[in-house]
């Protein structure tokens, strides 16, 4: 392990999907994706659906994240999202059968008399599938 670690944590409201203690984290934020390590300034934020890249034991890893908030403390960055999925984990024939699955319920969603709640839903779940997608194009 490097000379600074934090500890990052992820959870959805189904369970804890990553808690390691790493050398940093990118996270996705409404005002930019931001480079976090140890120590860094308290900070509160609303997370953007994405990819977050996590540094540890020297090794790249990448996760899809939904929406959601990330809270910084001196050696702690808990993020807190509808949904997470390691993409290691993940094959691209399944991302992009979801992908095509989202887009067709948001596109029946928008022509259908749904309310504005169930459209955000559906919108925030083609926005999901697109970050795996992403943050799967980035692992090597």
């Amino acid at each position: 392990m490097a000379d600074t670690e934090i500890r990052l944590e992820i959870v959805t409201p189904d369970s804890t999907v990553y808690s390691e203690v790493v050398e940093h984290v990118v996270v996705p934020t409404a005002n930019g994706r931001i480079d976090l390590y140890e120590n860094h300034a308290p900070l509160i934020d609303r997370l953007n659906p994405s990819d977050i890249k996590v540094v540890k034991d020297g090794k790249t890893e990448y996760l899809a994240v939904g929406a959601g908030f990330v809270e910084v403390y001196a050696k702690k960055v808990s993020i807190i999202t509808d949904q997470a999925i390691i993409v290691d984990e993940d094959n691209h024939e399944e991302i992009e059968a979801a992908i095509k699955r989202a887009e067709v319920a948001l596109d029946e969603g928008r022509e259908s008399n749904i309310d504005e709640a169930q459209m955000q839903l559906l919108e925030a779940a083609a926005k999901f599938e697109r970050a795996r997608k992403l943050a799967k194009g980035k692992v090597r």
